[in-house]
C-alpha cells in the first residue's frame, strides 16, 4: 500500500454569459449615470448577411428575447430595444483583465473563450476557507464588480464546464461528476452545434441519454473527438488547461483587511515583501532577474510593475531601490482608486549565485558596478533603451554589428572581439555609418567604370581629389527573395579634405544605371 495518496485535481470554470452587455453596461456605471437594470440592451452581429442577437442583458432576457433571434423579430417584441454592435476585441480585453484578477485565487489561470476561464484550484482552495467558500466568494465579487457569472468546481475541466454552461453554480465531490451532469441537457457539452442538432435527433437530449450508449456507437456516429469530450466531462478521462503566464519561480503576497490607497504604506509593504522574497531566495542560493509587482484594486483592476536586472539579485535594498526608482518614472502614476487589499511580488525568472573572488579581481567588481548602473538606468527609462552593441558574422556593412538589451548581454561584451577595421594605419570602415545610406548625384569626366570626380550630396558639391577602392561586397541571396545588386564601395577625398565612403549599387552590365549613394563619414 502507497505511503502517501495522489491529490486529484479541482478546475474551476467561470462563465460570464453576458459578458458583452455587462462591458457596455459598467461604462454607464464609470460615467456616473448607473445602470438602468430596467432598460433592454443587445448587442447584434452579422451572421450569413442577417443581425442576429449575440448577448443580452437580464432585461431583455425577461422580455422573452433569446440569443441567436433575428434583430427584426426582437423589435417587434420590444421596440424599445438599445442595440450595440459587438466587439470582440473588447470581450477579449476584459476576458483578459478578469483573468488578471483571478490570479489572486490561484496562478493558473487559462482562457475558455469567448467568455469564460478556468481556475486550477488545486491544493489552494483551504486558503480561502474550502471550495464552497472559496466559489461564493469568487461569484460575490464578481458580481459586485457588474458581471453575472456562474461558476462550478469539479474533477476535470470539461465537467465543471458543463455545469456551469447549464447555469449551475455548485461544487462536485470527487468522484461524483457523472451522477452531477448526467441530467443537463446536451448542448452544455460544448460540442459543434452539428453535432448537438445529431444528438437530438436522434432522441438523445441530455449527457446521461448520451452516456448511456456504447462508446464505439457514439464514435462512429460523431467521432473520436467528440467521445473524448464526454468521458471527460463525466469525469472518467481528463485534459490539462493551459494557463495564460508561466509560474514564478519564487512569490510573497500581502492581504490587507482594509484596502489600503497611500504611497507610505504601499512601499512599506513591498519592501516587507522584498524581505520575505529575499529570505526563500537565499536558502536555495538563487538570486532575481525579473521582479513583478502586482497590485490588485478593490475595484478588479490589476496593476503589474516589473524590473529585470543584468545580473541575479538576492539583496532587498536592491530590489526596494529598483522598485522605487520604476515607481518614480512612471508615466501612468499608480492609482490606488478605491484601494489596494492584496499586494504580490514575484521572483518570476531566477538564477543561481555564484560567488566570485572579488577582493584581488578588479575586473569583476567593475562588473558588478556597471551593471547595478544599466539596472537603475533600466527602470527609470525602460531596459530596451539600454543597449550594447555586438558583432555579427556578416559582410554586408550596415548589419554588421546588432544592438541588444544591455542587462542581457553585458558580460559578452566584455569577452566580445570586433574584426580589425584598419590596414597599415588606415581605417577600413567609416566612423559614421548612416543607418539608411543617402543618394547621391555622381559626375564623371570619363567612361564611369570608376570613382565619380565630382558628386552632389545634400545640395552641396564636392570635388574628388583622391580615391581608393572599390572593395566589391555582394549582397547576402539566401536572405531576401528579390535580386540585390553588388555594390562597389570606394574611399574618396574632396578638395576640402573631408573623407566619404561611397558605393555604386549595381555594376554595369548587371543593371542598366547604376545609382551612387552616401554610406558613411570618416571624419
Amino acid at each position: 500500500m502507497s505511503a502517501f495518496s495522489v491529490k486529484r485535481r479541482r478546475i474551476l470554470s467561470l462563465w460570464l454569459p453576458r459578458l458583452p452587455t455587462d462591458r457596455i453596461e459598467r461604462q454607464f456605471t464609470h460615467h456616473g449615470d448607473g445602470p438602468d437594470d430596467a432598460c433592454p440592451r443587445a448587442v447584434v452581429a452579422k451572421v450569413n448577411n442577417a443581425l442576429l442577437i449575440t448577448a443580452m442583458n437580464k432585461a431583455a432576457s425577461r422580455l422573452g428575447l433569446e440569443t441567436g433571434q433575428p434583430l427584426a423579430n426582437a423589435r417587434v417584441i420590444c421596440p424599445g430595444l438599445d442595440v450595440y454592435d459587438a466587439d470582440d476585441a473588447a470581450d477579449i480585453r476584459l476576458l483578459d483583465q478578469i483573468a488578471d484578477w483571478c490570479d489572486r485565487f490561484t496562478p493558473l489561470v487559462a482562457l475558455d473563450r469567448p467568455h469564460g476561464l478556468f481556475l486550477d484550484v488545486t491544493g489552494c482552495a483551504h486558503l480561502f476557507g474550502g471550495e464552497e467558500a472559496m466559489l461564493h466568494t469568487i461569484c460575490t465579487l464578481l458580481e459586485r464588480q457588474g458581471f453575472t457569472v456562474r461558476a462550478a468546481i469539479a474533477g476535470t475541466a470539461a465537467c465543471a464546464r458543463a455545469l456551469s454552461r447549464a447555469g449551475h453554480t455548485c461544487v462536485v465531490e470527487e468522484e461524483g461528476e457523472a451522477p452531477a451532469v448526467s441530467p443537463l441537457p446536451v448542448f452544455s457539452l460544448g460540442a459543434d452545434a452539428a453535432i448537438i442538432l445529431g444528438l437530438r435527433r436522434a432522441g438523445l437530449k441530455i449527457i446521461g441519454d448520451v452516456a448511456a450508449r456504447a462508446p464505439h456507437e457514439i464514435t462512429a456516429r460523431f467521432g473520436a473527438e467528440f467521445t473524448a469530450l464526454l468521458q471527460q466531462t463525466l469525469g472518467r478521462n481528463d485534459a490539462p488547461i493551459s494557463p495564460r503566464k508561466p509560474l514564478p519561480d519564487y512569490s510573497v503576497e500581502k492581504c490587507f483587511a482594509e484596502p489600503v490607497i497611500t504611497e507610505e504604506i504601499i512601499v512599506t509593504a513591498l519592501l516587507e515583501l522584498a524581505e520575505r522574497l529575499v529570505f526563500v531566495m537565499d536558502r536555495q542560493g538563487k538570486g532575481a532577474r525579473l521582479l513583478e509587482a502586482h497590485f490588485f484594486r478593490t475595484d478588479g483592476v490589476v496593476r503589474t510593475i516589473a524590473v529585470e536586472t543584468g545580473q541575479p539579485v538576492n539583496k532587498m535594498k536592491v530590489m526596494d531601490r529598483l522598485f522605487r526608482q520604476r515607481l518614480e518614472s512612471l508615466s501612468d502614476p499608480l492609482d490606488p482608486g478605491f484601494g489596494f487589499d492584496l499586494i504580490r511580488l514575484s521572483a518570476s525568472r531566477t538564477e543561481s549565485i555564484v560567488q566570485a573572488q572579488r577582493d584581488l579581481d578588479t575586473r569583476t567588481q567593475d562588473n558588478d558596478e556597471v551593471s547595478a548602473l544599466v539596472d537603475r538606468i533600466a527602470a527609470r527609462i525602460g531596459g530596451d533603451r539600454v543597449v550594447v552593441h555586438l558583432p555579427q558574422y556578416t559582410h554586408i556593412p550596415e548589419r554588421a554589428e546588432i544592438a541588444v538589451p544591455a542587462q542581457h548581454h553585458l558580460t559578452e561584451t566584455v569577452h566580445t572581439v570586433w574584426p580589425e577595421r584598419i590596414e597599415a594605419g588606415i581605417p577600413l570602415r567609416p566612423l559614421r555609418l548612416f543607418e539608411k545610406p543617402e543618394e547621391i548625384k555622381a559626375v564623371f569626366a570619363e567612361v564611369p567604370d570608376g570613382p565619380p570626380k565630382k558628386f552632389i550630396w545634400r545640395r552641396a558639391s564636392h570635388n574628388v581629389v583622391r580615391a581608393e577602392g572599390p572593395e566589391r561586397i555582394a549582397m547576402e541571396w539566401w536572405r531576401s527573395k528579390g535580386h540585390q545588386p553588388t555594390r562597389d564601395y570606394f574611399r574618396v577625398e574632396d578638395d576640402l579634405g573631408f573623407r566619404f565612403w561611397l558605393y555604386r549599387d549595381g555594376l554595369y552590365g548587371e543593371v542598366v544605371s547604376p545609382q551612387w549613394f552616401m554610406h558613411g563619414l570618416f571624419a
